[in-house]
């Protein structure tokens, strides 16, 4: 690897041992076997190296959110494929805490990182892209403005929710059958139509089941779907 590269693994390792604000330039430099020129050379500063490395670090984990298997998950934009997604997000919040807690640390002092700030608010948008897409199963480069500014908002708070309840308390926090049955209720109350809820297996319809949308026009201008938990 060059510099540049070794810049970005070591800033990776220091994020994930100090943090944005305790991570110094020389920290850097020292993981990774460069010099305080290269970082100047090849990031034009210390918070723009930061800030790469903390947007690999979450692309990094981005990769689980797919759904897996012979089918390639559910339909786009179903239920079912919501409470998949979900389901797969959620599990990369104790797998990857560290990577999480960045997130918190940055939220919690962004005022104090103006350099990162500027390039991961930047970097949001593709965020939002890039959840929606999965959502949708479609290429990004086919979703237009007005679903990243719906569905997009709409999955990136949904995301910075959920990484906060269970970053503090995951005994409490939602699982993805829960945050699917609270949407498909909200669905059935808007009047979204077929709307419902497939039985469990010798008993009546749960929270915890799947919810199915059956034949429902334009699901892809509602929420998604997925395997919840699992």
């Amino acid at each position: 690897m060059g510099h540049r590269e070794d810049l970005l693994e070591g800033a990776k390792r220091c994020l994930l041992e100090k943090g944005f604000v305790r991570t110094t330039a020389r920290d850097v430099v020292k993981e990774s076997g460069t010099n305080l020129a290269s970082i100047g050379y090849h990031y034009g500063s210390k918070d723009a190296l930061l800030a790469q490395a903390y947007i690999a670090l979450i692309e990094s984990i981005g990769d689980a959110f797919d759904p897996v298997g012979d089918a390639g998950g559910a339909p786009g934009g179903s239920l079912e494929r919501f409470r998949e997604v979900w389901g797969n997000v959620i599990r990369t919040f104790p797998e990857a805490r560290g990577v999480w807690l960045l997130s918190l640390e940055f939220v919690t002092h962004g005022d104090r990182l103006p350099g990162v700030r500027e390039l991961v608010a930047r970097a949001q948008r593709e965020g939002r892209a890039g959840l929606a897409a999965l959502l949708l199963d479609v290429d990004e480069g086919t979703l237009g403005d007005d679903v990243l500014d719906a569905e997009g908002r709409l999955y990136a708070t949904l995301l910075n929710g959920l990484m906060v309840q269970w970053l503090f308390d995951p005994d409490s926090a939602t699982d993805a059958a829960q945050l699917t049955e609270g949407l498909r209720r909200v669905m059935e109350r808007a009047g979204a139509p077929g709307v419902a809820r497939e039985p469990r297996k010798g008993g009546a319809p749960g929270v915890d089941e799947v919810p199915r949308v059956d034949g429902a026009p334009g699901v892809d201008g509602v929420p998604g779907a997925g395997r919840a938990d699992g």
